[in-house]
């Protein structure tokens, strides 16, 4: 059945049940109506907001037509993506933040969990790398396992001055040139349209680089949905037109102000209700192995989006949430005490699958052991959704928010979904405590304070000022 009939599509919805965040499941540690109520101007208003400004680059709210204006783009994607499976046996993406963290996402959630593993004629595409970092021993290690001559390099850098990305291709770059490998063949760029480094590379090479645009209005962690994320995941044979498709579903499940009908606005206010009340920790956490790296990406978007310390009217405020990651089952024997009987500063959301991709028997056996028999005759799918379950309810009786995205079965479809409306969730929040949900500047002066340690000009002042701290005390170093 297609994506493109409503009742496919109507099935596969993602559906937010928000019971345990309430006085009638929590008592006095949950939220009642009349509380949720006082938060409907606050969410008309942020819904207004994103409403109205809605594709405008300046706002760098582009992210939200993504689902609808890239159909030229997407059918060259497809195209590219069909000569990368014929020609290299690697694809390796070398990017930071969002550019890393949204193709490793889509990776895990929608190809095997042992893909470079497998044997080629059970691939659908090269063995597949994210070099995100800039530690020595990964890329190390990243140059045992591939052959640069036979590996395709996505350089993602909007500016081509991010300097964890350059480093890695200045690294590849070397190797390709003393193999005698022409860059131009190995080499794709993601970047801006006419601005930056890459373009400046691109053009050396008279145009022989295919390049794809990231789009003024998308920033890097909204950027799963442009061809920062759309050619990585075509190369795995991903459907991208299905993680667009079901963007779009969500776009439109999203397009009512009420918090009763819009999904993304309902868990905004949840969670911007709670962080209100001093929950000033959010984790989240899937029941499935697939969905692990989600919760990677899901962290970048929600500290850096909402981290701030200033409102769009100048004024201090200091808000934000520090997300946490969390797998269920396996994080129940570790972090799963600390969040039932540890400090009231939590909302947990867990993301729970309705259908898994198979469920797995479990066989009979160990009869004569009662603790080990009763688990003969079951399956792992009903096992994980029970401890799921049990996971909620424990915490919901120890009076501990919570709340559970239910999906369907994962698809492209479906985690297009997801991701659309962790963006929308995001973008409310933001409107909800009025700052600039789409800039960086915390992470400004690291930058700078990097470029200044490694002499890079027009940093003299800055290299000054980390000159004059006070020298550290020997007593103070154990």
């Amino acid at each position: 059945m297609s994506y493109k009939t409503k009742e496919w599509r109507d099935s596969m919805r993602v559906t937010l049940d928000y019971n345990n965040m309430t006085e009638t499941f929590l008592g006095d540690k949950g939220f009642s109506d009349k509380k949720l109520a006082s938060y409907r101007t606050a969410a008309t208003k942020a819904f207004s907001y994103v409403k109205e400004n809605r594709g405008k680059d300046e706002l760098y709210m582009g992210w939200t037509e993504l689902p609808y204006n890239q159909k030229e783009i997407v059918a060259d994607i497809l195209e590219t993506a069909k000569s990368v499976r014929r020609k290299f046996k690697y694809f390796v993406v070398l990017g930071i933040g969002g550019s890393a963290l949204g193709p490793i996402m889509a990776f895990n959630a929608l190809c095997h969990l042992h893909y470079n593993d497998l044997p080629r004629a059970k691939r659908k595409g090269p063995k597949f790398y994210v070099e995100d970092n800039v530690d020595p021993v990964r890329m190390r290690d990243l140059l045992d396992v591939i052959e640069p001559a036979e590996t395709c390099f996505n350089v993602i850098s909007k500016s081509g001055a991010t300097s964890e990305t350059m480093t890695q291709y200045l690294v590849i770059l070397d190797l390709l040139k003393k193999a005698g490998v022409p860059v131009e063949d190995n080499v794709i760029f993601t970047t801006d349209a006419k601005k930056g480094n890459l373009n400046k590379i691109a053009a050396e090479y008279n145009g022989k680089i295919k390049c794809y645009v990231l789009p003024d209005g998308v920033g890097g962690r909204f950027s799963e949905l442009c061809p920062v994320g759309l050619l990585p995941a075509a190369v795995l044979g991903i459907d991208i037109k299905g993680l667009l498709a079901g963007a779009a579903y969500m776009d439109s499940i999203c397009r009512s102000s009420s918090i009763a009908k819009n999904p993304a606005l309902a868990c905004a206010v949840l969670q911007v209700a709670a962080m209100n009340e001093g929950k000033n920790v959010g984790v989240m956490m899937p029941y499935s192995d697939n969905l692990k790296y989600l919760a990677d990406w899901y962290c970048q978007l929600w500290a850096e989006s909402l981290g701030k310390n200033v409102t769009l009217d100048g004024m201090p405020c200091n808000v934000g949430q520090t997300p946490v990651k969390s797998l269920g089952v396996t994080d129940q024997h570790s972090q799963v005490q600390l969040y039932t009987e540890g400090p009231y500063d939590k909302v947990v959301t867990f993301l729970s699958l309705k259908k898994y991709a198979c469920e797995f028997p479990i066989p009979h056996g160990c009869e004569d052991i009662p603790d080990v028999a009763f688990l003969g005759g079951h399956t792992m799918e009903e096992l994980i959704q029970a401890e799921n379950a049990a996971t909620a309810y424990a915490l919901t009786k120890a009076g501990r928010m919570n709340y559970t995205l239910y999906i369907p079965e994962l698809n492209a479809f479906t985690l297009g979904e997801l991701l659309f409306l962790f963006e929308l969730q995001t973008a409310y929040a933001g409107a909800m405590f009025n700052i600039d949900t789409f800039n960086q500047p915390g992470v400004e002066e690291g930058k700078k304070a990097t470029f200044a340690l490694l002499g890079k000009a027009g940093y003299a002042e800055k290299k000054k000022e980390l000159d004059s701290l006070p020298e550290k005390k020997t007593e103070y170093i154990v």
